[in-house]
This record gives C-alpha cells, structure tokens and sequence, in this order.
C-alpha cells in the first residue's frame, strides 16, 4: 500500500487541517470535535448539516459554503460522524430558523444522526438520500444506499435555503429531488483502506464490479470488462426503468468518478450516456461531470439521472461558491 500520509491514524486529522487552511477564507475548521462550518452564515436561513464517513472528498465538507450546506461532519474513512460531532456541527451552524440535516442511508449513519437530532433544543428535519438503483430495496434490510444524488440534493436545497425557504419546504423540496434521482457506479478496481493496509476486494485485469457501492459494497455482478457505451446503456437503462420518467422529460446528468479514473475517460463515458439517455427520449438540461462522492482511489464512475422541474433547474443554476462547486455571482 503507497499512501500519501504520515500515518493512518492521523490521515484525517491532517487532511482537515489543511483543508481548512486551504479554504480559510469559506470555511472554518474544528478538529475537536471534527466539522467544518460555513465562515459566512447568514442569521434566520436554516441551516443545512450533512456528513458521513471520510474517503468520498470532496463530499461533504468540499461542499460546504455560499448556496450549499452551512456545516459537515467528517467520520473516519468509512465510517459515520459520531452524534457528538453532529450535534457540535448543527450548534455552529444555527442561524435561528431551524436544521434540516442531509444523510445518506447507511445504517450508522442514520442512527447517529438521529441521535443527534433528538439531543438538538431547535427544530430539525432530515432528508434521507437513497438514490442507488443498484439496490432492490424490496431485498436489503436498510434498503437503497444514499450516493452521488446527495450532491444534487445538497445543491438544489441549498439554493432554497439560501432564499429563504423554511424548513418544511426545504424537507419537501429535498425528498423531492431525492425521489426524482437514480445512481449506479461500476468499479474497474477497488479502493484501499488505509487501517485496512490491502484492497478491499480484487478484480482480474478483465473483469469490472456493476453497480458497486463507494465503500467497496458489491454491486449487481461481476463481469467481463465492456466499452463505454455497454456500461452507460446498461446504468441509464436501469436509472430509466425505475424512476419511469416521461418521454422529453428535462434531466440533469451527472458522471461522478469514484477517485482513480481521469477526466478523458470520465467525459467519454459522459458522451456515452448522454446518447443512451436521449434513445430514452430524455433531454439533458444541465450537466457536471468530475470526482464528487469519491471511493478513495477506486477506478470507476458513476451516473446519476436527476428529473427536473423548471423549479429544480432554476435552483440547480442559482449561485453557489464552495471549496468543490462554484459558480455565478454570491452576494455574501
């Protein structure tokens, strides 16, 4: 194993550090305990609060900033945000008018930070991320895994919230986006775990893992290694059989890399199902493409398909301007 690191017990520790050196001027950093805060907050806004384990940079704490969350809570690699970290990260985050946290659905997860809600004196509400189609959730006890559609989410709320919209619209508008998006990854390798010290899982030169998990989770099977357009008709198919949208609906297409494929294959796979999408009859309205919700250095991309309404599309393209994603104009 080959790290960039002076020991995995104080890689995240460090990480942060200079994280927040980096990015002082949006954010500030507590190392204990362990969240990242919007510098700018802005008094009766709600804040919005999300996090999980560490490995998936730049989600969350890259998206923390004007027009996106207000604090996130780094666990370690793998691993969710203690409740005591969250509760110390919605209490720097308050601006007065209540906390919506934003959690992937992972079973850690979801206990601590309801743990924490329920420890919190405000008003909090939660929206649940469970995006990936890869997952039956009529066979899996914790059903689908929340995925690279948080980013969406975290976005268009975070447009929301930055207007004003209070914290049962937002919960509204979140679960809306969530059940309006479909992901799928595939891996070409696994990612290494730096307590773990050896591959999560192996992969022969010709083989790629479908529908992986970004924690190294199985995915739907293992098969022979196939061309761009096979993997991107394959995903999208399966984003379109289950969200069911209809023909000419407006989407917004996101190809996610999972921390080990460059952008000349991550912006070809792009082409590929922005073709496979259009013989679905969908027109892509707005597009990202980069490493959002990251596995470590796992070789691989994801592709999310977000159905969007001329409201979502309007919140997609208002200002944002964090560490991972910023454009327009932010008045702070």
């Amino acid at each position: 194993m080959k790290k960039l690191m002076n020991g995995a017990d104080t890689l995240l520790a460090e990480s942060l550090s200079g994280f927040g050196a980096v990015h002082g001027d949006l954010v500030t950093v507590s190392l204990d305990p362990m969240f990242v805060v919007r510098r700018s907050l802005k008094s009766g806004k709600v804040a919005l609060v999300s996090g999980g384990g560490s490995g998936h940079e730049p989600m969350h704490a890259g998206f923390v900033g004007a027009g996106m969350l207000d604090a996130a809570c780094p666990g370690q690699i793998f691993t969710s945000p203690t409740p005591d970290q969250i509760l110390a990260a919605m209490e720097a985050a308050d601006g007065g008018a209540g906390t919506l946290l934003i959690v992937k659905n992972y079973a850690g997860d979801v206990m601590n930070f309801e743990m924490a809600a329920e420890m919190a004196s405000g008003e909090v509400a939660t929206i649940l991320t469970n995006d990936d189609v890869a997952v039956e959730a009529s066979t899996h006890s914790q059903g689908r895994r929340g995925v690279a559609a948080t980013v969406i989410v975290e976005k268009i709320v975070g447009a929301a919230a930055e207007r004003g919209g209070t914290l049962a619209e937002l919960k509204a508008l979140g679960d809306a986006v969530n059940a309006a998006s479909g992901t799928m990854g595939v891996a070409l390798t696994s990612c290494t775990v730096p307590a773990a010290g050896t591959p999560t899982f192996t992969l022969a030169d010709d083989e790629m893992e479908m529908g992986i998990g970004i924690h190294g989770e199985p995915g739907r099977r293992r098969v022979a290694m196939m061309q761009a357009d096979a993997i991107a008709a394959e995903i999208v198919g399966a984003i379109v059989e289950d969200l069911k949208p209809a023909v000419g609906t407006e989407a917004l297409l996101l190809v996610n890399g999972m921390g080990g494929t460059p952008l000349l294959e991550l912006y070809a796979l792009y082409d590929a199902a922005a073709r496979a999408a259009g013989a679905h009859g969908l027109t892509i309205a707005r597009s990202l493409v980069g490493n959002y919700c990251t596995s470590l250095e796992m070789a691989g991309a994801s592709i999310t398909l977000t159905m969007l309404s001329a409201e979502t599309k309007a919140l997609w393209d208002d200002p944002v301007h964090t560490p991972a994603l910023s454009w327009g104009a932010v008045a702070f």
